[in-house]
C-alpha cells in the first residue's frame, strides 16, 4: 500500500483513525521537512491552497505552527477567531462547515467539543485537522513522538510516563498514540483524575498488536525506568474554577529533581506541551535543566503539522 496516496483527502481528528505505518509516515515526513527547512528549503506542495484556521480557544504554538507551515508550503492561512464567525451560535456547525468547504481547501479547528471538529469533517468536504479539543490533541502527540525519535532514535519499547491530570486531552492522546506505536505508557495520577476506562481499553487493544505496555496508577514510584517524563498544566482551559482543588490534589505529583532522580536513568528527558505553570506541575529547576526538551517539542509542532497538511492536502 502506498501510504502517501492513502492519506490524501483525509481528515486528522484523532490518531485512532490512522495505522502505525501511517503515523510513522507522517513522522518521517516531518523529519524530512524539518531537515529541509534547516537548510533554507521550503516547498510548493500547498501552492494555491487556502486554509481556514478556526480558533474557539486561544493558542501560541498551534496558531503559529499552522500559519508558518502553510506559508512555508505556499498556502494562504486565514485566521478566524471566536468573534470572527458564528460557529454554532447564529449559524450551525453543519452550515458553517458547508460554507467554509466551498471556499477553503482545508480547515483547522481548535476548540472545546470534539463533536464540533467531527461535524466540520463530515459536512465541509475538505480535510479537517484537529488543533485541540477537550478530548484529543493529536498534533501535539506527533510533535512529542518526533522529539522522542530525535532523542532516542526510535519509538518502540520506550518508557513514557505521563504524570498529573490523567483525564485530559493530552493523557487521552498519549494513551492512543503510545498504544499504536509500541511505546510503553504509564499514567500516574490521583484516582479522581484517571482517564476514562473506554480510552484505556482502546489503548490496550492497540497495545496487543504493538507490544506496548499500558499502566494507570496513583503510585509516583512508577516513574522508575522512564525514558521520558511528561506533564501538563493541572488546570485545563475552561476549568479555572477548579484550580485550588487541583493544586491540593496534584501537589504530590509535581515533577521536581527528586522525581527525575527516581527514574534511576541519567538520560531521562522532561517533556511538556506548554504553556507551563512553573512551581505547580514542574519546578523551574527541571524546566530549565538540560534534561528539558520542551522547546524542541514546541518547534516540532510546526514540522509535524506541516507534514499532516502536506500528506493530506499537498500535491
Amino acid at each position: 500500500m502506498d501510504t502517501r496516496k492513502n492519506l490524501k483527502g483525509r481528515s486528522f481528528l484523532t490518531l485512532k483513525d490512522f495505522t502505525p505505518d501511517e503515523i510513522q509516515y507522517m513522522l518521517d515526513l516531518a523529519a524530512n521537512l524539518k531537515a529541509k527547512k534547516k537548510k533554507g528549503i521550503t516547498g510548493t506542495t500547498l501552492q494555491g491552497k487556502n486554509v481556514a484556521l478556526l480558533f474557539e480557544k486561544p493558542s501560541t504554538r498551534t496558531r503559529c505552527a499552522f500559519t508558518v507551515a502553510c506559508i512555508d508550503e505556499g498556502a494562504h492561512p486565514e485566521y478566524l477567531g471566536k468573534d470572527d464567525i458564528q460557529l454554532g451560535h447564529k449559524e450551525s456547525v453543519e452550515d458553517t462547515a458547508r460554507v467554509l468547504g466551498r471556499m477553503f481547501d482545508g480547515i483547522e479547528f481548535r476548540g472545546f467539543s470534539h463533536e464540533t471538529v467531527e461535524k466540520l469533517a463530515k459536512y465541509s468536504g475538505v480535510p479537517v485537522w484537529n488543533g485541540l479539543t477537550d478530548t484529543y490533541h493529536p498534533t501535539q502527540i506527533l510533535a512529542d513522538f518526533l522529539t522522542l525519535m530525535e532523542n532516542f532514535g526510535h519509538l518502540k519499547g520506550l518508557n513514557l510516563v505521563y504524570i498529573g491530570d490523567g483525564r485530559n486531552n493530552m493523557a487521552n492522546s498519549m494513551l492512543i498514540g503510545s498504544g499504536k506505536m509500541g511505546v510503553n505508557i504509564t499514567i500516574i495520577a490521583p484516582k479522581e483524575l484517571w482517564p476514562t476506562q473506554d480510552i484505556v481499553d482502546v489503548a490496550k487493544e492497540y497495545a496487543q498488536e504493538s507490544g506496548a505496555q499500558i499502566l494507570v496508577t496513583d503510585e509516583v514510584s512508577a516513574v522508575k525506568d522512564a525514558d521520558a517524563i511528561y506533564t501538563d498544566v493541572w488546570t485545563s482551559m475552561g476549568e479555572e474554577d477548579k484550580a485550588a482543588e487541583r493544586i491540593g490534589l496534584l501537589q504530590p505529583y509535581q515533577v521536581n529533581r527528586e522525581l527525575m532522580e527516581m527514574t534511576g536513568k541519567k538520560e531521562t528527558i522532561f517533556m511538556h506541551c506548554l504553556p507551563a505553570v512553573k512551581g505547580n506541575e514542574v519546578t523551574e529547576e527541571v524546566f530549565e535543566s538540560e534534561k528539558s526538551v520542551v522547546f524542541d517539542e514546541a518547534e516540532n509542532r510546526m514540522h509535524t503539522i506541516k507534514a499532516v497538511m502536506v500528506a493530506t492536502l499537498g500535491r
